[in-house]
């Protein structure tokens, strides 16, 4: 598991931010390293999760309000957009997805501040 901060920076949070950039040069160290034995690697990066642990981030409407600044798709993901996004990674459905970072973050990594062109 990664996150959308292994691409975007986060202004106070610099030791996450770094763990998840760790993370994606891991993931794709291994999977260059174990790709000829049809092994495959890759990492799932949520975006904004409804989840206990970031409930103040959604957890009343304004704070809602200003999230969804932050997600192109309005709308905070759920637990199981993460599992489903799993569960393909681990099927035979993604057999060739080797090596990459799927990103389940309604847009976020999108950047949408420049939405309307900067």
């Amino acid at each position: 598991m990664s996150s959308v901060h292994e691409v975007i920076p986060w202004a106070g949070h610099v030791n996450y931010a770094a763990s998840k950039g760790g993370v994606m040069l891991m993931m794709k160290s291994i999977a260059q390293e174990v790709a000829p034995h049809r092994i495959r690697v890759n990492s799932v990066c949520p975006g904004a999760i409804r989840t206990p642990i970031n409930m103040e981030a959604w957890g009343t409407p304004e704070a809602y309000r200003e999230l969804m600044k932050l997600i192109p798709y309005k709308r905070i993901g759920e637990p199981d957009d993460i599992g489903r996004a799993c569960v393909w990674l681990a099927s035979d459905d993604s057999d060739y997805v080797h090596g990459t970072s799927l990103f389940v973050d309604g847009g976020m990594t999108l950047y949408p501040g420049f939405e309307t062109g900067g």
